[in-house]
C-alpha cells in the first residue's frame, strides 16, 4: 500500500513537471547543443566518446571548477569569506597537490573510465540525440546519485578515520587542515577507489543515456570542489539544494578530523550525531560573534 502511494505521488510530480515544462520558453542553447551533439556522434566512435570523451569531460570541468577558488587567493576582498583565514593558499601546498593529482587523474581514474564504453554496451546505454531523457528527469536522476554517493561516502570514509587504517589511507587527503578546491581528488589511490565506487553506483541504478554520466560527473565535481573551496560565499545556488552541506560543514572535518563524514548532505551525520561537534562550535562561535558586537557598540 505505502510502495503504491509512493509511486502515485511520483508520478503525480512528474505530469506536474512536464506540465510546467510545456510552458516554458524554447532552450535558445538547445540546437547548437543538439548540431553539437549529432557532430560528435558522426564522427567520432561510441569508445572514443565514452572513453576520451569522459576524459575531457573530466579533466576540463575539475580544473575550470578550481578557477574561481584559486583567483579568491589573489582578492583581498574575498578573504572576508575565507573560512580559515589563518591559513592561506601556498603556491608549495598547490604544486604537491597538482602533481598528486595528475598522477590520480591519468593512472588511477583513467583505466576506470576506460571500462565505460564497456559498462554502455553492456547495459545497452544509448548515445543518440532522440533517446537522450528531458531535463528535469537528468535533474531528479544526478539528485538521485547524490543520494546513493553521499550514503556510501558517509559510512566508508566514517571507517577511513578509524584509528586502525587512518594513517595508512586517508591521512593523505587530511595533509591540508585548511583546504582549497584543487585538493578535492588529492587523495592515496585506494581511497580514490573506494570512495569513487559511490560514484558509479548511482550510474549503474539510474543511467538510462551517455549523457547522465557526464551530467554526473559535473554535478558530483562542483559539489566536491564547492565544499573543498575553503571560502563559504554568500548567495552560492547550491545552497538552494535541500540538506545542502556546504563548505563550511567540510571545512570543519578537516580543521577538526572528527565528525562531518558526508560528502553532500547533512542527514547521515544528524541522525548518527557526528555533527555535534560542528554544532558546538557554530554556537561558540555566535556566541563571540555577539560579544564582538556588543564591545564594538
Amino acid at each position: 500500500m505505502a510502495m503504491n502511494d509512493s509511486v502515485n505521488i511520483l508520478n503525480s510530480a512528474y505530469l506536474a513537471v512536464e506540465y510546467i515544462d510545456s510552458f516554458l520558453p524554447d532552450n535558445p542553447l538547445q540546437q547548437p547543443f543538439k548540431n553539437a551533439w549529432n557532430y560528435m556522434l558522426d564522427n567520432y566512435t561510441k569508445f572514443q566518446i565514452a572513453t576520451w570523451g569522459s576524459l575531457i569531460v573530466h579533466e576540463v570541468s575539475y580544473f575550470l571548477l578550481c578557477v574561481p577558488g584559486f583567483v579568491f587567493q589573489f582578492i583581498p576582498y574575498m578573504q572576508k569569506y575565507k573560512i580559515q583565514q589563518d591559513k592561506p593558499e601556498t603556491w608549495e601546498k598547490q604544486w604537491k597537490c597538482f602533481k598528486t593529482l595528475l598522477f590520480n587523474h591519468f593512472f588511477i581514474q583513467l583505466p576506470l573510465i576506460c571500462g565505460t564504453y564497456y559498462f554502455t554496451e553492456y547495459f545497452n546505454i544509448p548515445y543518440e540525440w532522440d533517446e537522450m531523457p528531458r531535463w528535469y528527469i537528468l535533474v531528479a536522476q544526478c539528485f538521485g546519485c547524490a543520494v546513493i554517493e553521499d550514503a556510501w561516502h558517509y559510512f566508508l570514509h566514517r571507517l577511513l578515520h578509524h584509528k586502525r587504517i587512518y594513517k595508512y589511507i586517508h591521512k593523505v587527503h587530511h595533509e591540508f587542515v585548511a583546504p582549497f578546491g584543487m585538493q578535492a581528488e588529492y587523495a592515496h589511490p585506494l581511497e580514490t577507489l573506494i570512495l569513487g565506487t559511490g560514484f558509479f553506483i548511482g550510474i549503474v541504478v539510474f543511467c538510462n543515456h551517455m549523457i547522465l554520466l557526464w551530467a554526473w560527473v559535473i554535478c558530483r565535481l562542483m559539489e566536491t570542489i564547492d565544499v573543498h573551496s575553503g571560502y563559504d560565499i554568500p548567495l552560492n545556488p547550491l545552497h538552494l539544494v535541500p540538506f545542502y552541506a556546504g563548505a563550511r560543514f567540510h571545512d570543519f572535518h578537516h580543521m577538526n578530523f572528527i565528525g562531518n563524514y558526508a560528502s553532500t548532505f547533512t542527514w547521515w551525520d544528524r541522525i548518527f550525531a557526528t555533527d555535534s561537534q560542528f554544532i558546538t562550535y557554530k554556537e561558540k562561535e555566535k556566541k563571540q560573534q555577539l560579544m564582538a558586537k556588543k564591545k564594538a557598540n
